[in-house]
């Protein structure tokens, strides 16, 4: 619904706030019942002197009637409803924006903080399962209680102890006390760190983060800046973060120049961003298009896109999370996604429609394949990396998708084939 469509609407709704019947308010300002009515369905425009009379007649300000919704918090509700679609009147959310701009604000506030939790389940969950750092934190408290518990048993026995032994044995509880207050202290900081120091903790992340901060788009290569001097510019903290970031930047260098950005956007946009039809038109290797197609700029137009990038353990090397995709950091994700399976077909490119398992299961498009690093050569074991592009809200009805998730311990689905460990979700 446009602007103007809803002037009418409220000018409806105003007269009926006030208890004032449409002949009446159609009289006072010179004008029929009927063309009123038609008014107040959006089926007249209406402008100028006759706008100005109404809302005098209404007593509201002319522009109160007629002013636009704004545009950042529509954009902000239509995202809030894009995952559950279905079960909200999207074709209403102007409308809804206009009468009630402070319950939309609520809608989209609540829905950003639940985006917000659900990627703090989401990292925290990763952190509990495969962090070797907190397994070690955790692997010294359960040693500590185990010790206190061993003594406390045997002073707590029915065979009596001499004092030395006594002495002994409190004497252990009481230093395994202290280091288990030591090692639980030392937990609880270790898992409030990313809540009061923002820097990444490790070189991937800090090279992710900066990514992330440029929405995947790397400016300066695309006008032809050297590798070298976007490096310096991006002001990484560590060696060995300058040194990912200088493999990473010199990849997104050749994917730029084989494939122009402008000639390339325009290219995406006719082909329907089908990347085999990309790949033959450039010249290039497919996972190169994938890669080229998650660093459009979304203010351009494009659609939002999603890319990873792992290598035959399962080890995340690359990752730009879209809304209703996101995967472990440290491996171990749901084996269903094509990212993964393509490497049971090495060089064969794969098209897939998967679902989450969401309220309101979002269908997403995948493109990806495994390919080889490196030169081939004989009596070495082949080394492949796969890497995948995801387009949320692009599925197919006519093709069933396919069931995944982001890893077992946040996967609700019970039936799953490839489950590895219970959910912590379900209880």
């Amino acid at each position: 619904m446009s602007v103007t469509e809803i002037t009418g609407t409220r000018i409806r709704d105003s007269r009926i706030d006030q208890g004032i019947k449409q002949a009446d308010l159609a009289q006072s300002v010179g004008i029929s019942a009927p063309y009123l009515n038609l008014i107040e369905h959006n089926r007249r425009r209406i402008a100028g002197k006759l706008l100005i009379d109404i809302a005098r007649a209404l007593n509201v300000p002319a522009e109160q009637l007629n002013q636009g919704v704004d545009a950042t918090l529509l954009d902000q509700m239509n995202a809030a409803a894009a995952d559950m679609a279905s079960l909200a009147e999207v074709a209403r959310t102007e409308d809804l924006a206009t009468k009630f701009p402070g319950w939309a604000a609520l809608i989209v506030a609540q829905a950003q903080r639940v985006t917000a939790l659900q990627d703090r389940v989401q990292s925290l969950t990763d952190r509990m399962t495969y962090d070797p750092a907190l397994a070690g934190s955790l692997h010294q408290v359960i040693s500590a209680v185990t010790s206190v518990r061993s003594a406390a048993s045997i002073l707590a026995g029915a065979e009596a102890l001499d004092a030395d032994w006594q002495a002994r044995f409190h004497r252990n509880i009481y230093e395994d006390s202290v280091r288990l207050v030591d090692s639980s202290a030392a937990l609880i900081r270790y898992l409030e760190a990313p809540e009061t120091d923002g820097a990444p903790r490790a070189p991937l992340e800090e090279v992710e983060a900066a990514f992330v901060a440029r929405d995947f788009h790397i400016k300066p290569l695309e006008q032809g800046a050297r590798v070298d001097a976007t490096v310096a510019q991006m002001g990484m903290a560590s060696a060995a973060a300058t040194q990912l970031l200088t493999t990473r930047l010199t990849q997104y260098q050749t994917d730029a120049l084989a494939m122009p950005l402008a000639r390339f956007s325009t290219a995406a946009r006719d082909a329907h961003y089908d990347p085999a039809k990309l790949a033959a038109q450039f010249a290039v290797p497919l996972d190169a298009v994938l890669r080229r197609l998650a660093s459009l700029p979304a203010q351009d137009g494009h659609p939002a896109m999603g890319l990873v990038e792992v290598d035959a353990s399962g080890a995340l090397l690359h990752a730009k999370a879209v809304r209703g995709f996101t995967m472990p950091r440290a491996g171990a994700g749901c084996p269903l996604w094509p990212v993964f399976t393509a490497f049971g077909r090495p060089d064969q490119p794969i098209r897939a429609i998967v679902a989450m398992p969401d309220v309101v299961a979002q269908q997403i498009l995948c493109y990806a394949i495994a390919r080889p690093v490196g030169a081939a050569g004989f009596d070495a074991p082949p080394v492949l990396r796969s890497t995948m592009l995801v387009i949320p809200d692009h599925g197919d009805d006519s093709t069933p998708p396919v069931p995944v998730g982001v890893s077992c311990r946040i996967c609700p689905r019970s039936d799953c084939t490839a489950r590895r460990e219970p959910s912590a979700l379900v209880l």
